[in-house]
């Protein structure tokens, strides 16, 4: 009787979860429309088919790059980053944190092992800020939504954050600040993933071995169905914003001349970012309302580095004055990413 009811109660749940999960909502936002605005229907699912349409060679693309990643054991060389000179070690991991393949809850047992043998917190950081903002399948995506320009400007914008990450607090260090970043009794994995992703060395060849040619079939079809899911949702509520919300709101919140709309951007890009590729169709539409390409940057840098898997990942790791420093200097970051970038389009 009690397995009975203990195998009812694990179906009610399951049930409810996926009432909970992004494809229902997805579902949730035209049969809206249809019952409230019922002769608009047609006019949301187009804008949001043709602008997913349009992006699906990229997620493609981005797809078999992440399998390709994953297979390989690619991580394993962004590890060679953390060696030598502070400041060799400040640039390369500025650079790499962009192009690593991982998901937030893999860098926790990489940044755990690194501090815990001593790597100086300045390249960590530098790591930890550029790593959230963009990666090989992120630039394809936000490259199909906002364009090239707008994509390389992020990735340029990681890779600096990261560079003003590490020397602000590699300065700080010298003067006594940081001192034993790590929390105590920190765990080494979360969400299943292993326990050090990044040991071994990378086989370009996957496919000459079974295990990895699984990886990769594996990793593509998690994450086409990830990528295709948050896109879904995210256009549809892109046609939303093109559709139903004023032109004039937008313009007048995040639009305009100075650095007033840049800071609102990275301001509300900390509470209101979803994740990497939800966030490029949602800026998409709050551009074509009137939103900056000032703010927008900022709106995304400072997103990136402030969306909860992230935040979540450095909070679980050091304490409270780094976690306050990694999300400071990221806010800061954005704000300068939006002002050059602004200046520069």
């Amino acid at each position: 009787m009690t397995k009975l009811v203990l195998k009812s109660y694990q179906n009610i749940r399951r049930n409810l979860e996926w009432f909970r999960s992004v494809w229902f909502l997805a579902a949730l936002i035209p049969l809206a429309v249809l019952v409230l605005d019922p002769e608009n229907t047609t006019n949301i699912l187009q804008i949001a088919v043709t602008a997913l349409g349009g992006t699906l060679p990229y997620i493609a693309f981005a797809v078999l790059t992440i399998g390709y990643l994953k297979a390989t054991g690619a991580e394993a060389v962004v590890a060679k980053a953390f060696e030598g000179n502070e400041y060799r070690m400040i640039l390369f991991a500025a650079f790499l944190g962009g192009w690593a393949p991982f998901c937030s809850c893999e860098v926790i047992p990489f940044i755990a092992g690194l501090l815990a043998v001593g790597a100086p917190l300045s390249a960590v950081m530098a790591f930890w800020l550029s790593s959230p903002l963009i990666d090989p399948p992120q630039l394809l995506i936000t490259a199909g939504a906002l364009g090239w320009d707008f994509a390389i400007g992020k990735a340029l914008s990681a890779v600096g954050l990261g560079l003003l990450g590490g020397f602000a607090v590699s300065f700080f260090v010298k003067r006594g600040a940081f001192a034993e970043p790590l929390r105590h009794g920190t765990a080494m994995s979360c969400c299943g993933c292993s326990a050090n992703p990044f040991s071994g060395k990378p086989v370009w060849q996957f496919w000459q071995e079974d295990e990895r040619r699984r990886t990769f079939f594996n990793s593509s079809s998690e994450n086409a169905i990830f990528l295709l899911k948050w896109l879904t949702f995210a256009y549809l509520i892109e046609a939303l914003l093109i559709d139903y919300v004023p032109a004039k709101l937008i313009a007048g919140v995040v639009g305009g001349e100075g650095i007033l709309p840049i800071v609102t951007g990275a301001l509300v890009g900390a509470p209101a970012y979803l994740n990497g590729f939800a966030a490029a169709p949602l800026v998409a539409g709050l551009m074509e309302q009137g939103m900056t390409a000032g703010a927008a940057m900022a709106f995304m840098t400072a997103g990136s580095v402030s969306s909860i898997p992230a935040m979540a990942a450095v909070w679980s790791l050091v304490k409270r004055q780094v976690f306050v420093a990694y999300l400071s200097l990221g806010i800061i970051g954005a704000i300068i990413a939006g002002i050059l970038y602004q200046a520069v389009v």
